[in-house]
C-alpha cells in the first residue's frame, strides 16, 4: 500500500498515522457503546465509517515491525502478552460481558468476536514468519491454514491476519497489496453482509479509505523525538485500556 522506499519526507509520519488509527478507533468504540447493535442512523455510521480506518493501519506497521525487527521472538512474545490483556478488556467492553465466566472462549455459544483484535495481529505476524520459512509449500500452507483456524474467533477474525500476510509479503508492491487485502476484506464484508447486517457489510468496505492515507506514509517518525517515544508502546498499549475504560463506563454509567 505505501512503497518500500520513500524517495521523500513529504507525508504523514508513522507516528501520525499511528495517532489517526487511535482516533479512529477510539471513536468507532464509542459507536459501539453509545449506539449498541446496528442502527442505520448517520451518527453512528458516520463513527463507525472514520473507524475503518484503524484495522487497515494496524496491519500495515505490523507488517512494517516484521521487517525492522531485530529480535522477531520478542516482537511476537510482546504481541502475545498483549493479546492476553486486550483479550479481557475486549470482553469487558463487549455487550456481551456479564460476569466472569464471559471470559471463557465460546461459553455464549458464539464462535464469533471471542477476543479482540490483537489476536488476528500476532497471527499475521506469526504468518510472515512461516512465509519465510525454508520448508515445502505444502507445509507452510498447512501452517498457514492452521493460523486462519486459531485466528478465526478473534475480532476482524482471520481477515487481518491474511492481511498482514499479503502486505508483508508483498512489500514493494502497492497493487498487490491492494489486490489482496481487498479479496479478503470484501470476503469479511460478504459473510458479514449475509450473517450479521447487510448495511454493515457493505460499511466494512471503508477501510479503503485508508489506502490514501497509507499511500501518504513517508516512512519517517515524527521529528519530535518526545511524542516518537511514547507513540511506540502507546499505539499498543492503548487499546486495552481504552476498552477497560469502555467497560468501566459500561458498568457504572449505562448499565
Amino acid at each position: 500500500m505505501s512503497d518500500a522506499a520513500f524517495p521523500s519526507r513529504r507525508g504523514l509520519t508513522g507516528d501520525a498515522l499511528k495517532l489517526l488509527a487511535i482516533l479512529a478507533m477510539t471513536l468507532d468504540h464509542i459507536a459501539w457503546l453509545l449506539f449498541p447493535g446496528y442502527p442505520a442512523q448517520a451518527m453512528p455510521l458516520a463513527m463507525h465509517i472514520i473507524g475503518r480506518l484503524t484495522c487497515p493501519i494496524m496491519c500495515y506497521f505490523i507488517a512494517e515491525g516484521y521487517h525492522y525487527t531485530r529480535n522477531f521472538r520478542r516482537y511476537a512474545l510482546r504481541l502475545f502478552l498483549l493479546a492476553i490483556v486486550s483479550h479481557f478488556a475486549y470482553i469487558y467492553a463487549s455487550n456481551a460481558y456479564q460476569d466472569w465466566r464471559s471470559f471463557i472462549p465460546f461459553y455464549s455459544g458464539s464462535v464469533l468476536n471471542q477476543t479482540g483484535v490483537v489476536w488476528s495481529l500476532l497471527g499475521g505476524l506469526l504468518m510472515l514468519r512461516v512465509n519465510d520459512l525454508d520448508c515445502a509449500v505444502w507445509k507452510k500452507a498447512a501452517l498457514i491454514l492452521l493460523l486462519c483456524l486459531l485466528t478465526f474467533p478473534a475480532d476482524w477474525s482471520c481477515i487481518a491476519a491474511l492481511c498482514i500476510l499479503s502486505i508483508g509479503s508483498n512489500r514493494g508492491n502497492p497493487k498487490k497489496q491492494l489486490l489482496w487485502c481487498a479479496f479478503y476484506v470484501s470476503l469479511y464484508g460478504a459473510v458479514y453482509y449475509f450473517s450479521l447486517d447487510r448495511l454493515y457489510g457493505v460499511l466494512q468496505l471503508c477501510v479503503f479509505l485508508s489506502v490514501p492515507l497509507l499511500r501518504l506514509y513517508n516512512g519517517a517518525r515524527s521529528k519530535n523525538a518526545a511524542l516518537s517515544r511514547v507513540m511506540k508502546p502507546l499505539f499498543y498499549l492503548y487499546y486495552p485500556l481504552h476498552l477497560f475504560a469502555i467497560g468501566l463506563i459500561r458498568t457504572f454509567f449505562l448499565s
